[in-house]
């Protein structure tokens, strides 16, 4: 039997389209082994006609194209292909090239395939009770779509000129099959096959029985054949809409949900609250901040949800209690139901007494279920599915209970290092129930949550989960798998709008290259994971795959860090370009007189003579063991703690809180003021003898503006500074994310969306296209240098807009902050020339901006809650300060923000609803 390959595709000089796939004929998928294809200049098509290899069997294959030692395969699913030479000794295959790039791809991502175009079982419109042999007979004729955007009532079909496509009569056309949806597929003997047969596409509705909504471009063309024993398949490019498809959204954490059979914080079963509220406003996607275990402390301080002690494991905040079993014993549950009133009247989420009812009736509730637990098969499916992260994570957070901390390099000796964990949580071990509680913990949150995940598929809502990108250096992974982090170094991020001496997130960094080892498989894991729940990702600072900003351990703000990985600067290389190179110049804290009195003014004395010496000639330097910001920040916090007992045995009790209080206030105004002087340097010592960096914003320090002569100043900054963080590693940074975001693109179908701000290399947006890596854009942080603000409208297609993020103020708190700049806006962005802008955000300035935003070109625009309430005067806050999620520049943040509104209160409210679903559709999201 003879297969037949054809593919339109014009190469450039030296490249060359191949088959690769299944079996020695195709390379057994080595792109260097697979069956070339011949090129037809005039046709510019590449075909070539391969000798099957069995009489009956199937081809799996992907076009490549080989060009030079780099093979470039196409997009999408592999091809598969039955074929049968006793139905028909040829087989042509009329394929198209799917272009690895273009934006269409993405609709055959999970949030597409499985939420927004799902197809329930028993679709309308689909022939699956028509049988058909496997592979095509001599004469047939099948066509073959990959086509995702299908309303899920709503079907394909083919209409052409041929009578046995319906001779353009929607009527009568070949309706195809979604038995291999996103694939539709149909087959057809034509009546005419010695002339050419015009057809196109078209969306078929079986319940009006009749096709409707026909492509649009010109009528495709299935040549004339006088091969009678030939099978011809058809498999065609893109069904062509008059317009991309675009979406829009809402963004709330989990936590911050609020209903009325909640225990005062969010739970996994409120998310179908807020997706009965998207479908009611014709939002087709809910995004949520990470839902990890962030259990460390049990304190409030756990509240941070970047900082999970598990990848894996999910919050027990966000448990349903009454949806584990009903507590037996009636006295707990009039407790449990007298705490639900009261913390559920609290206005934000209060953290720990949640947590402490959380553990309470968990406890209880697992000792009552246990028998029944452990007998149940869902349970045993789940523990040896997840075995791998879930015995870990019970064995640390036992531990975590039994020790008092979950800093592992506290533990005793025995357990400082993970062994025999199997052993360990055996049933039959007298402790089980340490962890026993956890694995019974987890089953319930998995299950809590994939139902809400059901439910909003069931409803075409994606729901859009949140990746970071570190690792709390106290948790189940460092503990389990040191060897893939830098636990010696910190990540955060550099200085920015939001935090002037940059963030230092304390999180260790990555050891790439020993995740190289194994091709990520740690990322492809945690991604796998998260595909259990998400149809869709937020990939946290995704530039964080690219370069990471990495500080050492010694560091509190973010001023003395670097990129990681980088190219620094030889000392040779400094002296060429600046002329001279002084290590105590250029590489020391510049400290003198009139730099203590600019920063510490009357206290300058003070200052001096408890934390520095005189270095001479007008120079002072640290204390010996002061030198570095941990070192200053660990004397502080003693110094305090010895001034507040110092104060508390000798002051008057009447006054002894406002004492404490101006003495607390005192060293939180002087410790910054000590972390600047630390960072009053120009160049920061790279981890190899002789290499630096450049300190970021150098240009802003005391020792940058004093040096000597203008050209000093200008070979160090435009000639080294502008340089190395502008140019230098463009190239280097882009191969860094060309390596190690594919693990994350391909590990799973879900559709990826990047959190790209902040100091993005002029690389980035090129890699994420390539990779079909949606991009993030807020019109309060344009990519643009030098512009003050962007406008949605020239956001491209593969990207997000959003009018704020959970780490700035919200539209109505930002309205109030800069007056001047809100004028601008008015003018410039809203149109508003020569008006006043309104002194508060109104309603109708917020709904002038949601509907800026709709009407963008990008792919989905999504939106915090808080923003979308701003639109109405009613329902909205008072104060919108109250509004914002999270403060970047404070590492102390306390994140209990909580909706002001139950959810079922906002389901009902029409008002507001039917509003914005018109504001929604009239922009043609959806």
């Amino acid at each position: 039997m003879t297969i037949h390959f054809s593919v339109p595709y014009r190469t450039a000089w030296g490249q060359r389209l191949a088959v690769c796939g299944a079996g020695p004929a195709l390379g057994n998928w080595h792109a260097a082994a697979a069956f070339a294809l011949d090129y037809d200049d005039v046709a510019g098509c590449w075909s070539g006609d391969l000798a099957a290899p069995a009489p009956a069997g199937e081809l799996a294959y992907k076009y490549v194209l080989l060009d030079g030692d780099a093979p470039t395969w196409e997009a999408g699913p592999n091809r598969t292909q039955a074929y049968d030479a006793a139905r028909a000794p040829r087989l042509h295959l009329a394929d198209y090239w799917r272009t690895p790039a273009r934006p269409e791809n993405e609709l055959l991502t999970a949030a597409f395939t499985q939420a927004l175009f799902r197809r329930p079982a028993g679709a309308p419109g689909a022939p699956k009770a028509k049988a058909q042999a496997a592979a095509p007979a001599a004469g047939d004729t099948e066509f073959r779509l990959l086509a995702p955007r299908v309303a899920p009532h709503l079907g394909l079909c083919v209409l052409g000129s041929d009578p046995a496509l319906g001779a353009w009569d929607n009527r009568t056309c070949l309706v195809l099959s979604d038995a291999d949806y996103p694939t539709w597929a149909g087959r057809v003997q034509l009546q005419n096959p010695g002339e050419d047969c015009l057809y196109k596409y078209a969306v078929w509705d079986a319940a009006a029985g009749h096709a409707l909504d026909m492509e649009g471009g010109e009528n495709r063309v299935v040549p004339a054949s006088a091969d009678a024993d030939a099978a011809r398949v058809f498999s065609d490019e893109d069904y062509r809409y008059a317009s991309a498809w675009r979406g829009a959204g809402v963004a709330l954490p989990v936590f911050a949900l609020r209903s009325e059979s909640g225990l005062g914080v969010g739970e996994f079963a409120d998310l179908k609250l807020l997706t009965d509220w998207a479908v009611a406003t014709g939002l087709q996607l809910v995004q949520v901040l990470p839902i990890n275990d962030t259990v460390a402390t049990h304190t409030w301080v756990d509240s941070y949800p970047y900082a999970a002690i598990s990848v894996y494991a999910l919050h027990p905040q966000f448990v349903h209690l009454e949806g584990i079993a009903k507590l037996k014993d009636k006295k707990a549950a009039a407790e449990l139901a007298r705490l639900k009133q009261e913390l559920n009247a609290r206005d934000f989420v209060d953290y720990e007494p949640v947590m402490a009812a959380k553990w309470k009736f968990l406890r209880l509730l697992y000792k009552q279920e246990k028998k029944a637990f452990l007998a149940d098969a869902g349970y045993r499916q789940f523990l040896t599915e997840q075995s791998s992260w879930l015995i870990p994570y019970a064995v640390f957070s036992a531990l975590r209970d039994r020790f008092g901390t979950a800093d592992f390099t506290q533990w005793p000796a025995d357990f400082r290092a993970p062994h025999a964990l199997a052993a360990l949580t055996a049933e039959t071990a007298a402790d089980y129930d340490d962890y026993g509680l956890f694995f019974f913990l987890q089953f319930h949150l998995d299950k809590q949550l994939r139902a809400a995940v059901a439910y909003a598929r069931s409803k075409g809502v994606v729901l859009k989960g949140d990746l970071p990108i570190g690792i709390y250096r106290h948790s189940v992974e460092a503990w389990t798998q040191p060897e893939l982090f830098h636990l010696d170094q910190q990540a955060g991020a550099p200085p920015d709008d939001f935090s002037t001496t940059g963030q230092n997130w304390r999180f260790p960094t990555y050891n790439w290259p020993r995740m190289a080892e194994d091709g990520y498989a740690w990322w492809q894991q945690r991604l796998g994971h998260l595909a259990r729940y998400f149809d869709a990702l937020r990939v946290d600072h995704i530039l964080g795959f690219f370069r990471i900003w990495e500080m050492p351990a010694h560091s509190v703000e973010g001023l003395l860090g670097h990129f990681s990985p980088a190219l620094p600067l030889h000392r040779h290389e400094i002296e060429q370009r600046l002329g001279w190179f002084d290590h105590g110049r250029l590489c020391e804290p510049y400290i003198r007189w009139h730099v203590l009195e600019a920063i510490f003014g009357k206290e300058a004395q003070g200052v001096f003579e408890e934390y520095l010496d005189d270095a001479g000639h007008g120079t002072y330097r640290f204390k010996a063991g002061l030198g570095t910001q941990r070192e200053l920040e660990a004397h502080v916090v003693e110094k305090l703690k010895v001034k507040s007992e110092e104060l508390r045995a000798g002051a008057d009790p009447l006054t002894l809180d406002a004492s404490l209080a101006e003495l607390t206030d005192y060293f939180a105004w002087l410790l910054p003021g000590l972390y600047q002087l630390v960072s009053e340097v120009l160049l920061v010592p790279a981890a190899t003898a002789d290499f630096y960096h450049p300190r970021i914003t150098l240009n802003k320090t005391w020792s940058f503006r004093e040096l000597d002569g203008d050209e000093a100043r200008r070979r160090l900054y435009d000639g080294i500074y502008v340089d190395f963080f502008f140019h230098r590693h463009e190239e280097f940074w882009r191969q860094q994310g060309l390596t190690k975001l594919p693990a994350v693109r391909y590990a799973t179908n879900l559709l990826i969306c990047g959190e790209d701000l902040g100091m993005v290399p002029a690389a980035v947006p090129g890699v994420l296209r390539q990779l079909g890596i949606l991009g993030l854009h807020i019109q309060r942080m344009p990519a643009t240098p030098g512009l003050e603000f962007s406008h949605p409208n020239d956001a491209p297609y593969l990207s997000v807009v959003t009018t704020s993020s959970h780490d700035m103020s919200t539209l109505r708190g930002w309205w109030q902050e800069n007056r001047v700049a809100t004028q601008r806006y008015f003018e410039t962005l809203l149109g508003h020339w020569r008006e006043v802008a309104p002194y508060y955000c109104e309603p109708w300035v917020v709904r002038e901006i949601v509907a800026q935003h709709l009407h963008s070109p990008a792919m989905w625009a999504i939106f915090p809650l808080q923003d979308l309430l701003g639109i109405d005067g009613h329902l909205r806050r008072p104060n919108p300060a109250d509004e914002q999620i999270n403060v970047p520049g404070n590492p102390h943040h306390f994140w209990k923000y909580r909706l002001h509104l139950p959810l079922e209160e906002l389901v009902d409210a029409v008002g507001f609803n039917e509003p914005l679903r018109a504001l929604v559709e009239g922009s043609g999201r959806g």
